[in-house]
């Protein structure tokens, strides 16, 4: 199993290193008991019109902290972690992520589309459920549109459910949350818990906020000094069980992942590919009888879906043809698969033998120079072979 360079230096890992190594004391007190989540309401919000007016103290002097994730505002991770930074009084709590379940959204976004902003009463907190991805969260928290302030000192992506190591940050939208976030410009962790069917239980969120409470408080303080590191992303990653987790230790992405896989599913099982299908088919032909009407040579027709309108072009013969596309259905699934690692110093092996895994990561690229000269030797050879 390889690894990749974090593409920082010695002695910022060294600093990490000896600020993570302060936090091992860390034991199972650090997290309160507190009430279960509240439950959320939501009211419609035209972020456009701007005639929204947040409830903002303008003498708050404390530190701005956004928070975001990848698996949707309802889920516990996150009101677990906000409710634990509101209960502490020493931030302005605000968030802005997805409606819906977004964790494997990558970095995606939705450019030409409306997305909506809803308000969500999170006590203490200033909170948005937006229909869209976490980097539109990101992107739109950050530009000034939905929230007064410019500019806030950390964006948290977290608590994500399952883990995010290695070449799964690739697909993670909580990973992608904190990454938008560095490249604006503004800090940024993104905490996840290794959460494992029949094995982990909704509690363990409160037990990972209670593990992380001590570093989110430090990463904070060493901002406003000015010695955290400068274009950083810590990703941090919680082993299965919280409360008897081993310590921190700096870790580097490996290449683990979990296996995509597809399953087949019959339009049987598929309800809604059913109805997608009768109803093309009724407003198909209704179509084809307003073609015949207008031309026997064909004509063209335009439809609007439910959610955007598309421009279809399609011939409509003098009689109604069945469609004869072969049309099938499948679900993504990722399957976790058993690997051997053996350099300790790799996230995933960290993460397994009980650690808690801090990775920083960078936007510097990362292609080593073994690579590169292989490439460029590679590209010279082939430009002179077609010339």
């Amino acid at each position: 199993m390889t690894s990749k360079n974090n593409g920082l230096s010695a002695a910022l890992v060294s600093n990490l290193q000896d600020v993570l190594s302060k936090r091992k004391g860390v034991n199972d007190g650090s997290a309160e008991e507190k009430e279960p989540p509240p439950s959320t309401s939501s009211d419609s919000v035209d972020v456009a019109s701007k005639e929204v007016e947040e409830e903002i103290d303008d003498s708050d002097s404390r530190p701005i902290v956004l928070v975001t994730n990848g698996d949707g505002i309802d889920s516990v991770g996150l009101v677990s972690l906000v409710e634990a930074l509101v209960s502490q009084g020493l931030y302005n709590v605000h968030v802005c992520a997805p409606q819906t379940d977004k964790s494997v959204s990558s970095h995606s976004m939705t450019p030409g589309e409306t997305i909506a902003a809803s308000s969500v009463t999170i006590k203490g907190a200033t909170a948005f459920e937006v229909s869209g991805t976490t980097v539109d969260c990101i992107s739109l928290g950050l530009s000034g549109a939905l929230f007064a302030w410019s500019k806030p000192i950390l964006v948290i992506s977290g608590i994500n459910q399952g883990s995010g190591c290695g070449h799964q940050m690739l697909y993670s939208g909580g990973v992608a949350g904190a990454r938008e976030a560095l490249i604006s410009g503004v800090p940024s962790l993104c905490l996840s818990l290794n959460w494992k069917k029949d094995e982990s239980k909704e509690s363990d969120f409160k037990d990972a906020v209670g593990v992380c409470l001590p570093l989110i408080n430090s990463t904070i303080r060493d901002i406003e000094k000015g010695v955290f590191p400068k274009d950083c992303s810590l990703n941090i990653q919680i082993p299965t069980s919280p409360s008897s987790n081993k310590g921190f230790k700096v870790t580097k992405q490996s290449m683990w992942r979990q296996n995509p896989s597809w399953q087949a599913v019959s339009a049987n099982r598929h309800p809604g590919a059913g109805n997608f299908m009768s109803n093309q088919q009724s407003l198909g032909a209704q179509l084809a009888q307003l073609g015949r009407d207008a031309s026997a040579a064909g004509a063209a027709r335009r439809f609007t879906t439910q959610k955007k309108s598309i421009v279809e072009i399609e011939s409509v013969g003098v009689a109604p043809k069945t469609d004869s596309r072969v049309k099938k259905y499948f679900r993504l699934e990722f399957v976790a698969k058993e690997q051997e690692h053996t350099d300790e110093d790799l996230d995933i092996k960290a993460l397994e033998d009980g650690f808690v895994s801090v990775t920083p990561l960078s936007l510097l690229p990362k292609v080593d120079s073994e690579t590169q000269a292989a490439a460029s030797e590679w590209i010279s050879k082939a430009l002179n072979t077609d010339q």
